[in-house]
Parts: C-alpha cells; structure tokens; sequence
C-alpha cells in the first residue's frame, strides 16, 4: 500500500508566485528562539529564588523553639490547630450571688400576714405557705430560685454561694411588693394591724447595718422592687443597690435609672394562648379590660416629686379619654374592670379572641397588661409615651407592637382608622414574633424570667466595680446640680466616702 506524501503550498501548483527559497529562514530560526526562551525562563526562576530566599532571611520570623515535638503536637486544639498554651481560650466566670438570709419578718411572715388579713388561721410552720398569686410574684420566683441547690440550677447566668467572701453581689429577697397589699382591699376596721411602713423601716435599718453593705455602701446589691410604690417610704437609703423595678413611674432620677438598675415584667395573670397563628377565631378589632380612673394615689407618695404627680395625674385621664373615644365603636371591647378571678377570665378570653389589646399608661407607664397581651399573642397597642421596657437589648419591642404616641392616639377616629388598616398577614408577623419572645415573660420556663432577670443584672457588675472603686476617692462634697456621673450612680447632694 502506497502512503501519500505531503504535499507544501508550493507543490500544489506551478502557479504559485512565492518561491520555495522563502520558507526555509523561518524554519532555520527556530533552534536560535528555543534556546533564548529557556535562558530567559531559568534566569526568571533563579530570580524568584532569589527575592524568597532574601524576605526570608530578613522578614520571616521564626517560631517559637518548642521542648518536644509530642509536647508542641499535644497543646494544639483539634480545631484549627491553635496553641492552647499560647492563646488561651478565656471562658469568663458566672457572676456569684449571695442570698441573704433574713429574718421571717421580711419573707414568709409577709405570707402569713396577707393569709391573716383575709380570714387565714395561723401555723406552726410559716416557711409552709404558699406565696399568694398577683401580678407581683416576681420576688417568689427569684427568692425560689436561689433557695434551691446550686446542683438544680445549672442553667442560670448565675452561681449561687453560701459563702458571702465568695460573692460577687447580694441579693435581699424580702417581699416588699406583697407587703404593700397586705391590708389591700380590706374594709375600713377591718385591718390587721400589720403596718408596710413599719416593715420598710425595719428591713432598711437591718439591711444598712450588716457588714457587707457597710463594705460597699450596699452597691454591690440587689434589691427586688417590683410594684412601683414598693419601699417608696425607704428607697433613698437604699438606692445605691441595683433595684428591680417594673417601672420608674414613682422614682425620682437621682433614685433609679436603666444603667444602673433592671427592669423586669410582671407576672402575667392571663393564661397563654395555645392555638394557632391568624386571625380567623380572632373577631374583635380591639380589646381592654381595666380600670378606667387612675387608682387614688396616697398623697404621701407624691411628696417632693411634683413631676410624678403630674405624670399620674396624666396617665389616669389619657385612660378616661381613650374610654370615650372608643367605647361606642363597632367591633372594639372596652370595659372598666378591677382584679378579680372572674374578670381574669373574661380578660382571658377577650385577648384570646381579639387582634389588637390597647395598653395606655395608667398610675404609672407600665402594667402588667403588656405581658398578657404578648402571651395571648394579641398585638399590644402601646400608647404611654415614658413607658420602659425590659429586656431591650436582646427584645425589638417594634416587631410585635404597635407605639402610638398619645397625642395622636386621643384624635377621634385615628386609632380605629390605622388598626383596620394593618393587613392579616402583618397580623400572623406580629404574632409569630410574639411567639419566639414569650419565653421572656414566664417565670416559670426553664430558661425564662428568671435566668433573664439574673443575666441582665450580672451585666451591671463591671458599672458596679467602676462606682466601689469612685466611692473610695471622693471627698465630701456639695452637689447642687447633677452632673455627668448621674446616669449611672445616685446623686443625693452629699457624696461621702471617708465616713
């Protein structure tokens, strides 16, 4: 078989005008541009090795030497390959609360009191009562928590010691907000003749005088205060504590503030909604239920703090003024009621069934309303301009309520106007965030209130450090207007720290 030779351009015809002679240059050539190509591509790498070889030796710097290599293998961590004898990882201690142990007077005779006042009969065991339910239980739920073994509380922000030189800061669990309603409610003549004021008295003159508040001017602790007139009688004596309040309603500035202090919910008395998201069974627009007039305020209360009269005096008419507004609208439920077991279950059901539940300012700017609305997963309508709110720095309070500044609320007709026109699937948004945040508003979950309440108030412990450590360098001194240091400490006009 014949194998067909190739053929070049010039052989494919004799009409071709380039010569044979033309192409052979270009293939001579060649070798010589080869050859040039490699000395120029060894010349290039021998540079590169060069340029390394010179950061190398003045830039680089060497690592550590180490003793052996199983001592270098075994120090690093598994992941990542970091020296755990180098970098090590810091994992910051619990904050340790000491409880103190305070006589019967100020916990479990409270109890016994409020029993007595309402017909109870006395008992050989007062530790055996049970705390009686209002929306103030907040003071239970934190003494019980800490009176447990530190073994069952694993999960808590914070460590339990019964050592009190241990103690990062004290906790006073003495139940001021039960005292103030002992005698609540009893017909005149009718009153045990157990006295609130006698029993603030006595706590802060027992509290003062034991030695770890001398040590510290009582800043390093923790006072539970959770109805706003709770301790009112004693609260300057004992503000340099960090005080657990609902609100600031009855405080002065120089008294309480969000940076040195916590605010906690109340203990919601309605019962939480289980169903489904939307608004299907929810029929009525807007609910509330509550007093429409401001309680009577003691006027002994509201001595030297015109301001919180004012502010009262306020909240209790916004109320009257939203009742005449919207009493007569269709599909809004709003009635007059006071606590009551049977008014708790018409509340339950009328948040249950509602899509919006209205909650104005009243004696003070919060009420424990707010919570019942959020765990009925009814959208709150918040219309209290100075109210504050616990929690905000982990809870967006806007992604689940609506905030309606008062002055516009009280326009006739703006209120109904803008809640029809939230549309139903705003509705389920509010109501799936109620439901990823209602956690924070049980003191009985696992990992609820309570383990909220003691990580907010383990936060203040480096402002708490910061105010020990000032207080041992002032000298005694007039202060006759507030400086910049009332944010985060109390201004009493004297600041003594030389005894």
């Amino acid at each position: 078989m014949k194998t067909r030779k190739p053929t070049t351009s010039a052989a494919r015809g004799s009409s071709s005008s380039s010569p044979p002679s033309h192409t052979l240059p270009l293939f001579s050539n060649m070798p010589r541009k080869s050859s040039l190509f490699k000395h120029t591509l060894i010349a290039t790498v021998f540079f590169i090795l060069a340029i390394y070889a010179f950061f190398s030796t003045f830039f680089h710097a060497p690592l550590p030497p180490s003793d052996s290599d199983s001592d270098s293998s075994s120090s690093l961590l598994d992941l990542g390959g970091v020296s755990s004898q180098e970098n090590p990882i810091p994992f910051p201690e619990k904050v340790k609360v000491f409880m103190y142990d305070l006589p019967h007077k100020f916990t479990y005779g409270i109890i016994q009191q409020h029993s007595l006042a309402r017909g109870g009969s006395p008992v050989p065991d007062i530790t055996t009562l049970n705390y009686p339910g209002h929306q103030h239980m907040h003071e239970w739920f934190l003494f019980s928590d800490l009176a447990r073994p530190q073994s069952d509380r694993l999960g808590s922000p914070v460590v339990k010691v019964t050592d009190p030189e241990e103690a990062d800061l004290f906790y006073v669990p003495a139940f001021s907000s039960l005292s103030l309603i002992v005698n609540a409610g009893r017909p005149p003549g009718s009153a045990s003749g157990y006295s609130d004021e006698e029993m603030q008295e006595q706590l802060a003159e027992w509290l003062t005088g034991q030695e770890y508040w001398k040590r510290n001017n009582g800043w390093d602790h923790v006072i539970i205060a959770g109805d706003p007139n709770a301790l009112y009688r004693v609260v300057d004596r004992v503000k340099s504590a960090v005080l657990l309040v609902s609100d600031f309603g009855r405080l002065r500035p120089d008294q309480g503030s969000l940076v040195k202090d916590v605010v906690i919910p109340y203990s919601h008395r309605i019962s939480t909604y289980t169903g489904d998201f939307g608004v299907k069974d929810r029929t009525t627009l807007l609910f509330f239920m509550g007093n429409r007039y401001r309680k009577e305020v003691i006027n002994r209360l509201l001595q030297n703090a015109f301001e919180i009269d004012v502010l009262v005096e306020q909240g209790g008419k916004i109320r009257d003024l939203l009742f005449q507004i919207l009493e007569n609208e269709e599909d809004i439920v709003i009635k007059h009621g006071t606590q009551s077991r049977e008014n708790r279950r018409a509340a339950s059901r009328g948040m249950h069934t509602s899509k919006f539940c209205l909650n104005p300012a009243g004696d003070t700017p919060s009420a424990c309303r707010l919570f019942d609305s959020i765990v009925s997963l009814c959208v709150p309508v918040i219309v209290s301009d100075s109210i504050e709110l616990p929690f905000e720095d982990i809870i967006d309070y806007k992604k689940f309520s609506v905030f309606v500044e008062t002055t516009t609320a009280l326009k006739p007709g703006y209120l109904v106007s803008l809640l029809r026109k939230v549309p139903e699937q705003k509705i389920i948004e509010y109501q799936k965030a109620m439901k990823e945040v209602k956690r924070y508003y049980d003191y009985t979950h696992p990992n609820g209130t309570v383990n909220e309440i003691w990580r907010q108030v383990s936060q203040k412990l480096p402002l708490i450090k910061l105010m020990i450590n000032r207080d041992k360098r002032l000298v005694k001194r007039e202060l006759s207007e507030p400086n910049c240091s009332c944010l985060c400490s109390n201004q009493t006009g004297i600041i003594n720290s030389l005894g």
